[in-house]
């Protein structure tokens, strides 16, 4: 677990141990993205994923930055080009650090756009075969 991240078993216990900036960015995130397209919410790998035909995306909450990555975020950098690829997959994550935003129409179409490749592509983290 990266250090500051919150350890929970739910969103609501997971937001509760943020605050101040970090804590609106989530909200923020979180929002946008649940308002956007019909996903499941859970707290997997300590931290906040979202799933629709497998793992969307994610919000991660750290110590001094908010992590904002999507499995198919290699995929989605002409939405948003502040995601940088990395990790397993085809994932892609945007580091969020106090004062940065992100508008919270392209987290929605970055959501959108993410479980539309999850309906096509099928579950980004079983092997394509």
């Amino acid at each position: 677990m990266q250090p500051g991240a919150p350890k929970a078993d739910n969103p609501a216990e997971y937001l509760a141990q943020l605050d101040g900036w970090r804590l609106a960015t989530v909200e923020a995130l979180r929002k946008a993205v649940t308002t956007a397209a019909p996903l499941d919410e859970r707290i997997k790998w300590t931290h906040l994923v979202y799933f629709a035909n497998g793992p969307v995306l994610l919000i991660r909450a750290e110590a001094t930055r908010v992590l904002f990555g999507f499995w198919r975020g290699k995929r989605l950098r002409h939405i948003e080009p502040r995601l940088k690829p990395g990790g397993k997959f085809e994932l892609a994550t945007m580091i969020l650090r106090e004062g940065d935003v992100v508008d919270p129409a392209i987290a929605a179409e970055l959501a959108r756009a993410a479980v539309a490749l999850n309906r096509e592509l099928g579950d980004p983290s079983k092997p394509s075969g």
